[in-house]
């Protein structure tokens, strides 16, 4: 069992959601938690990230990521939340944490058909992060942000 209570990234809202929301989520097949756990204390939550079935409307993607696809909602994986404990901020823990949400969304495509991997970024420093992988603004809201995963040849 993790230390969900034990767990503080700095902020309130992912911390909370974490200690009281997660595991109900989790129940419901709204969301699904995915924690790195620390090697050496296996208790204890070093990050965390949140995933879950969404769509984006064609016309939020840029032009270029909307070639050959049909004129209706394109389906996504929602990355709803990452956070990195505070003590460990600065270990690549997060680039880790993305680098499976975006395993885990390759692995979905494989059986489901995932185009794209969205988040909506708390602010334009967390956007600067997510646009240093490759994560394109919508059209339609500047801190959401979209990775193509359903064609190589898109990806610039």
């Amino acid at each position: 069992m993790h230390d969900r209570q034990g767990f503080t990234c700095g902020i309130a809202s992912l911390d909370t959601y974490l200690k009281q929301r997660a595991s109900q989520h989790q129940r419901d097949g709204i969301a699904t938690t995915h924690v790195l756990a620390d090697e050496d204390a296996p208790t204890r939550i070093l990050g965390y990230v949140t995933l879950a079935a969404a769509q984006v409307e064609l016309d939020a993607l840029q032009p270029a990521d909307r070639k050959r696809l049909p004129h209706y909602p394109v389906p996504a994986v929602r990355m709803g939340r990452l956070a990195v404990a505070t003590s460990e901020h600065g270990q690549g823990y997060g680039q880790w944490l993305l680098g499976h949400a975006v395993n885990v969304s390759l692995r979905l495509r494989q059986q489901l058909g995932v185009r794209v991997l969205l988040v909506d970024a708390l602010d334009a420093k967390v956007a600067k992060f997510y646009r240093a992988f490759g994560f394109r603004p919508t059209a339609t809201q500047a801190l959401t942000l979209y990775l193509p995963i359903g064609s190589h040849r898109n990806e610039k």
